[in-house]
């Protein structure tokens, strides 16, 4: 409603600014009338002077006084005399400077209020007969008329003046209220709810101007919107599909280079289950050797089952879960994973982290993918064997694209000492299908599901490589508050 509040008063005042000017041009023509009126009066004394001094001259002084008392009571006309004395009912109250002007011969004109606050305009015209004292005649004409008539015209037009601004306010305010006022406010609400994500429920304006032509475009933007708004969705969903299809993917590619490890790392079990248990069919041992022996194969079973157990797990699809969780505990679990693929490429495991637990708000499956497909790379990267070096801690960096001080980041380090990355190759390393390997050992989607999953928990992915020295990947995490650890390391 301000808008309409704003617009009553600009037509209130542009009223007010109208009546104005009429009052003025009105009262100048009072004004101007007023002062023909004194003119008048002025022209009469003339006229009456030439009577005057004929009368005066012919029939004498007393019969010219005798004639002015008949004259009319509202038109006040006298014979003055200029040498009476003060205090004398024939001596006419002037100042010095205007009794000058009539021993001049000029005619004096002034306005004198009387005791009832009614204004006379008196003009004052000399008369000169040879022989007698100086004269003039007075002629009085009363103002209150005019006066009266000036006071109504100015009552009148503030009257009218008001009763326009109220009329013509009350109607602007009505019209505004109904044609502006309440459609302006559903245009605001309706816009407000689009900016809340809610499109529903058009707006209905029977209007048919620019207001109502701005209702019927916000609909039509409205619907655009949520018809917009349901592609990005499916979008959106059909991508979050992806992405997890395409690490499951990428999960099932990496159980499959894990598998042969695995099946190596159940080889000498199966040995000793089998051995064990030739041993107790083929001979008569005592009843405590059959116990000794049923304990070691159930003692490997569990173990070839936890194997098992572990890799599928690793391949078996789950929702995200995000939680606080000990980067100790992941990078063992995923370092056991790798053992059995590390021996075989004859690649040597060192671990160092702080002995107190590093915490990070992480999906535990997640970050285990991405960090298995770092780890994984280097190994492979390290065909004729060599050292892995895993590295865990805090460490004060800033975020890529990230300005201002830095801040502390834990941080999981995949150092290898295998053949490096080539400087033109290091841009396109997160690329997805990016690969350098042979057919067969590699699908291009290890480092680049491992950096997103990264990035979806807050961080980010280094790397720093030396052709034929190495390469050193890093992956940066948010420090939560039970983060807080002391910098003490322990080799493993």
């Amino acid at each position: 409603m301000k808008l309409a509040v704003k617009l009553t008063a600009a037509l209130v005042f542009g009223i007010f600014v109208v009546m104005a000017g009429y009052a003025y041009l009105q009262i100048r023509q009072e004004v101007v009338l007023y002062e023909a009126d004194v003119e008048r009066v002025s022209h009469l004394g003339h006229v009456m002077r030439l009577t005057f001094e004929e009368i005066w001259q012919l029939e004498g002084e007393a019969r010219l006084r005798e004639l002015v008392a008949r004259a009319d009571p509202d038109v006040g006309v006298r014979v003055v005399s200029l040498y009476a004395p003060v205090g004398d009912a024939q001596r006419p109250a002037l100042s010095d400077d205007e009794f000058r002007a009539l021993f001049a011969g000029d005619t004096v004109h002034v306005v004198r209020t009387d005791p009832t606050d009614d204004e006379w305009s008196v003009s004052y015209v000399p008369i000169s007969i040879g022989g007698t004292r100086p004269a003039a005649v007075e002629v009085r004409e009363s103002s209150a008329r005019q006066q009266r008539f000036i006071r109504m015209s100015r009552l009148a037009i503030v009257i009218a003046t008001c009763a326009v601004a109220l009329v013509c306010g009350l109607i602007a305010t009505g019209l505004e209220f109904w044609l502006v006022g309440r459609p302006i406010q559903r245009l605001r609400d309706k816009a407000r709810r689009a900016g809340d994500g809610d499109f529903s429920g058009p707006l209905q304006l029977r209007q048919h101007d620019e207001i109502g032509d701005l209702a019927h475009d916000l609909n039509t933007m409205c619907d655009h919107l949520a018809e917009a708004n349901r592609h990005i969705i499916a979008a959106t969903e059909a991508r979050v599909a992806a992405v997890e299809q395409l690490r499951h993917t990428d999960r099932l590619a990496t159980v499959g280079q894990l598998a042969a490890g695995v099946a190596h790392e159940l080889g000498t079990p199966l040995s000793v289950v089998s051995a064990r248990a030739q041993l107790i069919s083929s001979t008569e041992i005592p009843r405590a050797g059959v116990v000794t022996n049923a304990n070691i194969i159930i003692e490997q079973a569990d173990r070839m089952t936890e194997i098992i157990q572990q890799l599928l797990d690793f391949s078996r699809r789950r929702s995200v879960k995000l939680g606080l969780a000990s980067l100790q505990h992941i990078v063992a679990r995923t370092l056991d994973l790798l053992s059995s693929v590390a021996e075989r490429a004859h690649v040597a495991v060192h671990c160092a982290a702080s002995v107190a637990p590093l915490l990070a708000y992480v999906d535990q499956n997640q970050l285990q993918q991405a960090l298995t497909n770092v780890a994984l790379n280097a190994i492979q990267a390290m065909p004729d064997g060599g050292d892995l070096r895993v590295g865990i801690g805090r460490q004060s960096a800033r975020p890529p694209g990230a300005s201002g001080t830095e801040s502390t980041f834990l941080f999981i380090s995949v150092e290898d000492a295998g053949k490096g990355i080539p400087t033109e190759q290091m841009a396109h390393i997160f690329e997805p299908f990016f690969t350098t390997k042979a057919v067969g050992e590699g699908t291009g989607l290890g480092l680049a599901v491992a950096h997103g999953i990264v990035a979806e928990h807050g961080g980010w992915i280094t790397v720093e490589s030396t052709v034929g020295k190495g390469s050193r990947f890093v992956i940066f995490l948010p420090e939560t508050a039970e983060s807080s650890i002391p910098e003490v390391k322990v080799a493993s």
